[in-house]
């Protein structure tokens, strides 16, 4: 027999699950999940799946009812509370099931929540998405001879030792950290004490309403308390993290944004100190710098698609000890798993820059163009694909030393890029572009302007 209801496409995204409750994610859609998950589970032999939920008002609902499906469909549950998403990797890591739900929202606001999927070791995207829509939607699958067992387990302690552990500050430090009252906040304090920090706290009360700014550190705009607190007082830094944990944003004393991607350019230059040669990826909006730095370093830089899902998979594909994205989502395989974590981000920061007496110096010396943040071009569903099809095509860029076409179209030039891709969760086209000199930007955006012109000439571009 069929479902009884035809559960909505539009949550079914490239990455993840992702809606509005409860209006297109419900406790009968999460239950549906949970079955479909315990099906796939079992066919691959898995036996446990872990949960994990963030701070939203929906969340601890939504927990419940997917782990219903699942021990209906025969498959155990591992609970491990109200915990950041890189908790819910780190324990499907080292309860060796490798297979997991992170209940969360991230960084959209209140009434969304979603899903973050892996199972064997790798996580859930693209078909693997749709493949669960379809069950969801179809036949039930057959019912399990035993319903699983649901175990609680609360690992924020054993995770903090073991960050605290592997990672160690030459001296001790003080610092802000704003958690926007997302669920990082029910770890990040403890953590950052536990490596030896005075720590200001802004906003780390978990509540799923965010009453005083968005838990997106992407947007300059939430990360202004940071900065005020870090030029106000003693604290040598600030730390800012999204609303579930798994990325990172870092303000200096003097007010300037460290940008994942110039985040990046430290961190490889530490990893390739230990292991030279090694490969380090980088996603296609990060700037150019990353890829001469690691260079520069005697690394091989890898530039792949944007998607903390697909750098995952290239990761693991690849051996590389660190991975990337200009999105915050950094993954250090090396001395950790290889998963993406804001907190542990955070960690292994504090230990490069605790190197210096004046711990700001290091990340206000990395290199730094002139760029533009991301520009959104709205379109129609649908059209951001064909038209950005039609510029990897036909556009013509000849001043360009190389156009790289495996995410969109990025023409990288002697003295900077120019950026457009379709997003994967919106109907936009993203444009980034980043120059040497406020002239090479100009240029390199007339030739984005003048190809875009060419195939859309009705748009109104957003720069």
């Amino acid at each position: 027999m069929g479902n009884h209801t035809q559960f909505p496409a539009s949550v079914f995204k490239a990455y993840d699950i992702r809606g509005t409750v409860p209006d297109l994610i419900d406790a009968a859609f999460a239950r549906s999940l949970g079955v479909a998950l315990a099906a796939r589970a079992r066919e691959q032999g898995v036996q446990t799946l872990v949960v994990g939920r963030d701070g939203r008002l929906s969340s601890e609902m939504l927990s419940l009812a997917l782990q219903e499906g699942m021990l209906e469909g025969g498959v155990d549950t591992l609970d491990v509370g109200m915990v950041p998403t890189p908790l819910v990797y780190f324990a499907a890591n080292i309860m060796q099931t490798g297979s997991g739900v992170a209940i969360t929202g991230s960084h959209n606001p209140p009434k969304y929540n979603g899903f973050k999927m892996m199972m064997g070791g790798r996580a859930l995207y693209g078909d693997d998405v749709q493949q669960l829509a379809q069950t969801m939607n179809g036949d039930a699958p057959a019912p399990a001879s035993e319903a699983g067992t649901r175990r609680q387990l609360d690992l924020a302690q054993t995770y903090i030792a073991r960050v605290a552990a592997g990672v160690k500050l030459a001296r001790p430090m003080k610092i802000a950290i704003d958690c926007g009252n997302g669920v990082a906040g029910a770890v990040a304090p403890q953590l950052f004490r536990a490596l030896g920090c005075e720590v200001d706290e802004l906003f780390c009360e978990v509540d799923g309403n965010f009453p005083n700014h968005h838990p997106d550190p992407a947007e300059p705009k939430n990360l202004q308390d940071l900065i005020k607190h870090v030029a106000e007082t003693d604290c040598e830094l600030g730390l800012a993290f999204d609303g579930d944990g798994d990325r990172l944003g870092v303000v200096t004393k003097s007010g300037q944004i460290i940008w994942p991607d110039r985040q990046l350019v430290l961190f490889a230059r530490d990893v390739l100190e230990r292991n030279p040669g090694a490969i380090i990826i980088y996603d296609v909006k990060c700037s150019r710098h990353v890829g001469l730095s690691v260079e520069a370093a005697g690394g091989t830089a890898l530039m792949w698609k944007t998607g903390h899902s697909l750098v995952k998979a290239k990761l693991a594909e690849t051996g590389a000890p660190l991975a990337g994205e200009m999105s915050g989502h950094i993954f250090f395989k090396e001395r950790w798993y290889g998963f993406d974590d804001g907190l542990y981000t955070g960690a292994r920061l504090l230990e490069i820059v605790s190197r210096f007496a004046d711990a700001c110096a290091p990340l206000e010396a990395l290199p730094q163009d002139v760029s533009t943040p991301e520009l959104k071009l709205e379109m129609e569903e649908g059209q951001p694909f064909s038209l950005v099809k039609a510029l990897q095509d036909q556009g013509q860029f000849p001043g360009a030393e190389r156009v790289i076409t495996i995410d969109g179209v990025r023409a990288e030039y002697a003295d900077g890029f120019g950026l457009a891709r379709p997003s994967n969760t919106t109907p936009v086209v993203v444009l980034r572009f980043e120059a040497q000199s406020e002239a090479a930007l100009a240029r390199i955006q007339a030739d984005f302007r003048r190809e875009l012109g060419k195939l859309a000439p009705n748009a109104t571009l957003p720069f």
